[in-house]
């Protein structure tokens, strides 16, 4: 067997500290800093590779595991592996890695941006005032939403729905959830009370969306989950696009079943600069960043090189979905 450094497949380009851990132990093959998926290049050396370093944007499918004999581990810079067929590759004895934890605080402090950005229509007012439309104080104008003593509704009570719980507390707000399973501590800490999803629906003023992509939630809020919402009410999701229905939003905000949205994630994505969510003023859209902090996705990228290393020396991986 050759003594060469193992071959790792890194999708995108990241900066260099970033993969540094990786770089005395292994030969790295580095795709562009865009795109998605595996470039022709990567996937000419798919059967030398012994690793792949992937972000939530790589589909990766039992045909390319096919074409990678040598595969000891898959590590994704991400917490969800919805992009990856993690049974196939558990069917060959590959460990999928990912980053859980890690951006837990950054995605809750950029769902509260989006709820506040929203709320109090600090785009439009930015908008006008850029605009010149900005001529005097008005006392009606760009009137938005209160927080204090508003209900918020979380769907999905995991790491990052309670961390957005906990910070609801700071806001004056009334709070209630859906879960899977039940939530005592959550209920008990922070005088929150759980319950079914169609109340939470009729009860909220802001529902926030914090539920992985599963078969179970694909589509989640469709037409049915809107028209159950008030017509005052903000929507915000920072999980998976596909747990919205993207025509039905379109159609709920331009008919008024809801108030407004905050989107930090969407179907398709990235959305196309021609779809008509765009030129909807009650929604906000930000391209995916609920984990751009510097430190968080430094950390992401080292959690990641760990898992890479074990994986290549047939240990446990840190953290693993497998």
């Amino acid at each position: 067997m050759s003594q060469e450094k193992p071959l790792v497949l890194v999708t995108h380009t990241l900066p260099a500290a970033w993969l540094a851990p990786l770089k005395e132990k292994c030969r790295l093959m580095i795709g562009p800093e865009g795109g998605k998926g595996l470039t022709p290049r990567l996937e000419e050396n798919l059967p030398e590779a012994e690793a792949l370093f992937t972000l939530l944007v790589d589909p990766i499918t039992e045909d390319i595991l096919e074409r990678a004999p040598n595969l000891k581990v898959v590590s994704q810079m991400a917490v969800g592996v919805d992009n990856l067929d993690v049974e196939a590759c558990t069917r060959r004895g590959i460990p999928v890695g990912h980053t859980p934890g890690i951006l837990t605080a950054a995605t809750a402090d950029l769902t509260w941006g989006l709820l506040l950005a929203v709320a109090r229509h600090i785009p439009q007012s930015q908008a006008d005032a850029r605009a010149g439309r900005w001529t005097t104080w008005n006392p009606t104008g760009w009137l938005g939403a209160d927080l204090e003593g508003a209900t918020l509704g979380i769907v999905g009570m995991g790491k990052i729905g309670s961390a957005v719980a906990r910070r609801a507390s700071g806001f004056g707000m009334e709070l209630i959830f859906t879960n899977r399973s039940p939530r005592p501590d959550i209920e008990k800490d922070l005088n929150a009370q759980q319950v079914p999803l169609e109340d939470l629906l009729e009860q909220s003023d802001f529902v926030s969306l914090h539920v992985p992509l599963t078969e179970e939630t694909h589509h989640l809020i469709d037409a049915n989950a809107l028209q159950k919402m008030k017509s005052t009410a903000i929507l915000v999701n920072a999980a998976r696009g596909q747990v919205v229905e993207t025509q039905a939003l379109l159609q709920g905000l331009q008919e008024s079943w809801i108030a407004a949205a905050g989107l930090d994630v969407t179907h398709p994505e990235p959305l196309p600069s021609e779809h008509p969510l765009y030129a909807q003023s009650n929604c906000l859209i930000t391209p995916h960043i609920g984990s751009a902090s510097y430190n968080t996705r430094r950390r992401m990228a080292e959690i990641a090189c760990q898992n890479v290393l074990a994986g290549l020396e047939g240990s446990k991986l840190p953290h693993s979905v497998n």
